[in-house]
């Protein structure tokens, strides 16, 4: 395949790719065709002087542009006639009464042009084998015998002139290589555009993977940094919570040492005052918790009791003996500890 010539699609330079790769070489070049098709239009215009150059017909000639080729590139089918004339070579329409008229067989021929919307490709036989020359391809694409036939009747139906070149090619690399061997085609060339496409789109698809990375390891940042913060407030709480319970352990053991500390005030003022029933209240207190409004309650008690005791003119209980009328002597003392020892 790479003995094959073949001109990729440069600008609207289809003729000149189209004649180059059906004579396999780089033998016409644009100022040739110019030149052609220059020597065309003064024919022409010499063929419509005949008529009387002060005629309407020849000063409208004048006033239109060249047919054989414009700025573009574009150049006529009589621009590549006479190019292949230089050759020996000629065209024949190939759906014309005259060439049906042959009944010849396709893959019996040696080359076909083929023209659509000012577009122009060569398909040619090069050794056994067909291929097809079209600019617009990144590469000479294999077509079969089999194929050949269905491929000239598609591009008819698509509304391609097809042309049938007569006459004798001049030699060429390819032709004698595959003069003694065929060509396999692993894989068919692609259009130049839809090759371009093709890289454009890889390019956005490497664009687009690139930016979804960055989004993800955005995504990944991100949730990095709401981990950190939910940590983050996971200890303040834990922390939050921590203190609540050490403030809740100091509170319970300043009650407790409250009420440790009321306890031991009370039995001092029982002993004090020997009396049953603040004996009774404080043999009691030891075996029941108090709460924070019983232990305000008593410490309140506690208070009034010894700002009662600050006062002279109160009452002091007895703490003498005395005598009951039966004559026997007890202490008050005595007779508050009898209950006591029995509880």
């Amino acid at each position: 395949m790479d003995s094959i010539f073949h001109e990729k699609q440069e600008g609207s330079l289809c003729a000149q790719h189209c004649l180059n790769n059906l004579l396999q070489g780089e033998y016409f070049t644009p100022v040739d065709l110019s030149s052609i098709a220059h020597q065309l239009d003064e024919e022409e215009r010499m063929r419509m002087a005949e008529g009387g150059m002060a005629s309407e017909e020849y000063r409208t000639f004048l006033q239109q542009p060249s047919g054989n080729m414009d700025d573009s590139g574009f150049f006529s089918i009589q621009v590549i006639s006479n190019a292949l004339r230089v050759w020996g070579l000629e065209l024949i329409l190939f759906n014309s009464r005259e060439y049906q008229s042959l009944m010849i067989n396709p893959i019996d021929e040696k080359a076909f042009i083929c023209n659509y919307k000012e577009h122009w490709f060569t398909i040619r036989k090069l050794g056994q084998q067909w291929f097809n020359l079209n600019s617009l391809l990144t590469g000479p694409e294999l077509i079969s015998d089999t194929y050949l036939a269905l491929f000239l009747a598609q591009l008819q139906q698509e509304g391609y002139s097809i042309f049938v070149i007569r006459g004798n090619l001049p030699e060429c690399e390819a032709e004698q290589i595959l003069r003694i061997m065929r060509v396999q085609q692993q894989q068919r060339p692609r259009l130049i555009g839809e090759d371009e496409a093709q890289t454009s789109a890889g390019r956005s698809a490497a664009v687009n993977q690139a930016e979804m990375n960055f989004s993800v390891e955005d995504e990944v940042v991100d949730e990095d940094e709401e981990l950190k913060r939910a940590l983050a407030l996971s200890r303040q709480d834990i922390d939050v919570e921590d203190e609540e319970a050490d403030l809740r352990r100091a509170i319970q053991l300043s009650m407790q040492g409250a009420v440790m500390s009321n306890k031991s005030s009370e039995t001092e003022v029982g002993h004090k005052k020997a009396g049953s029933q603040a004996a009774g209240s404080f043999s009691g207190g030891q075996s029941e918790t108090l709460t924070a409004e019983e232990l305000r309650k008593r410490r309140q008690a506690y208070f009034d009791r010894q700002q009662q005791q600050a006062q002279p003119n109160t009452p002091q209980q007895p703490d003498t003996k005395s005598t009951d009328g039966s004559g026997s002597v007890d202490t008050e003392s005595e007779k508050d500890q009898q209950p006591q020892q029995s509880q």
